[in-house]
């Protein structure tokens, strides 16, 4: 059994092959690379397209969608629109469209957002929308790897989204732009709600620069600023107080949750959460009171794989969100 896994993320494509519960390679294409490739002929290098039996697709919100469906029953890419949503470029939807086409089996992962009614109604009735497609794809991953029932997901990148598992069901948790920052993403402060009233900036231009970048003056693009200011944590002071200010900021969040966790297990993610120097997560450690654990990897690309491959194997439900497949 050959399975795919994809994560949209913010600064690129991810993709992940996998057989038979083994990884067998995974690639990534920058945005900017995929307006120029075919992200199928890449795919191609890496399995023969025929030998695919599903692929497991993340797209943007994932908010048109409540269900993992098979992708040729999902209308508008299984999104509202994409206004509001950070910066677009146009690769995932290329991407999403070359597979449609292809014939290829493929599932699309919603988003969590309030018609999605596994989760605690409390959490729905509070926010319109928690998290992406690729943040279920990167808690089914954790679920999988660690085998835990209950536990807190912090998934620290552009952006940092925070979701609560309980009795192997997603209850709820904080979108990226609620609570904690991200390197690049971030909740909107009484500055910024002035300065849209003023009409200087749109409320998504300034969620997509209300992360710690906000700190320094080391914007690179989506690609690479998270390098820049990583990088620079022992060379300049204003780098070092945005490392620091996320780590108090998505401490805050974990936190925030604990309540809810009974068995105070903890997991972080993404690309800033599993970096080593310095080491986010150990600072984070300090804290948190729990067991806190590190994913490391592709994480996202792998949980779409893994989900993929759970569904072929009969699974009907994924951390309780129903499957139409």
């Amino acid at each position: 059994m050959i399975v795919v896994g994809i994560d949209h993320g913010t600064s690129g494509i991810t993709a992940c092959v996998m057989e038979n519960k083994t990884v067998k390679s995974i690639f990534k294409m920058k945005r900017t690379e995929i307006n120029e490739k075919s992200f199928l002929k890449e795919l191609e290098k890496q399995v023969n397209l025929n030998d695919i039996d599903l692929i497991g697709v993340c797209y943007s919100m994932g908010d048109g969608i409540d269900k993992i469906t098979d992708i040729k029953r999902v209308e508008n890419r299984g999104v509202i629109n994409l206004e509001g949503i950070g910066k677009k470029i146009g690769g995932g939807t290329k991407v999403y469209d070359e597979i449609k086409s292809s014939n290829i089996p493929a599932i699309v992962i919603p988003g969590l957002h309030n018609g999605v009614k596994s989760m605690d109604e409390r959490f729905n009735a509070l926010f319109s929308h928690i998290a992406s497609p690729e943040k279920i794809s990167i808690c089914y991953n954790a679920y999988k790897t660690f085998g835990f029932e209950n536990f807190i997901l912090s998934d620290i990148s552009s952006n940092t989204v925070t979701l609560l598992i309980k009795d192997g069901k997603i209850f709820g948790g904080f979108d990226a732009c609620v609570g904690a920052v991200g390197i690049l993403h971030g909740p909107l402060d009484l500055e910024l709600i002035r300065n849209i009233d003023a009409d200087k900036i749109t409320a998504n231009e300034a969620f997509s620069k209300a992360g710690v970048v906000k700190v320094t003056d080391s914007y690179k693009g989506v690609e690479d600023t998270k390098f820049e200011i990583m990088n620079n944590y022992d060379k300049d002071e204003k780098c070092k107080l945005a490392v620091d200010s996320l780590v108090l900021s998505v401490s805050m969040e974990i936190n925030s949750l604990m309540f809810l966790n009974s068995d105070k297990n903890v997991i972080l993610a993404g690309s800033i959460g599993t970096w080593k120097n310095p080491s986010v997560s150990e600072m984070i450690k300090e804290n948190i009171d729990g067991n806190v654990l590190v994913l490391n990897g592709e994480s996202g690309a792998i949980g779409s794989a893994m989900i993929a491959e759970d569904i072929l194997n009969g699974k009907k439900e994924i951390l309780g969100i129903p499957v139409d497949f």
